[in-house]
């Protein structure tokens, strides 16, 4: 019994030392990220965002050539567009108080920007793609962003950032105090 007793102890030591020589032993994997962040230009904004568009498209690129198979990816891009106002346009002869009305004439809408969300975008299949994928999957993304933008200067986007100036502007005007207000864009 003595015998088993010491031979169990001896094992038991013996795994507990390759355990620890082998955990000291493998390799470990470290990240390490150096950044070097520097401020380029700072920009005094002025541009009041009154309507955010989500957009979807799905998009199959093809790339032909003589010599190679016909490559293909299909994407799901996700993308927002935003209309607003540049109110640093604004002048002070732009707005017009007479008693207790008020009439403001605000600069015309216009896109601030069409950005494609890539968190929310996915590569959805690649065909025949191997070494050319990466290239591929980025002329679809820019040809989407390119479509994107042309699908949202034909939208109404323009016409309800009128409608949503003279939301937000209305209980403005009405805190202020004023009892008539009208908005117009130049």
């Amino acid at each position: 019994m003595t015998k088993l007793v010491k031979t169990l102890l001896f094992l038991g030591i013996l795994g507990l030392l390759g355990w620890l020589v082998w955990s000291n032993m493998k390799p470990k994997t470290q990240r390490i990220s150096s950044h070097q962040i520097l401020l380029e230009r700072i920009e005094s904004m002025g541009k009041l965002e009154l309507v955010k568009y989500r957009l979807s498209d799905v998009i199959e690129h093809k790339e032909l050539s003589t010599f190679l198979p016909e490559a293909s990816v299909l994407l799901i891009i996700k993308a927002d567009a935003v209309g607003c106002v540049d109110l640093s346009k604004l002048q002070a002869g732009d707005v017009k108080v007479i008693e207790d009305s008020v009439h403001i004439s605000l600069p015309n809408p216009e896109i601030c920007y069409v950005k494609i969300d890539h968190k929310d975008s996915k590569v959805y299949d690649t065909k025949m793609a191997f070494f050319r994928e990466a290239s591929l999957v980025d002329e679809a993304f820019k040809n989407a962003e390119e479509e994107i933008t042309k699908q949202v200067k034909k939208s109404d986007i323009l016409e309800q950032t009128k409608k949503n100036a003279e939301h937000v502007f209305k209980p403005l005007l009405e805190g202020l105090g004023y009892k008539k207000y009208s908005i117009s864009f130049e």
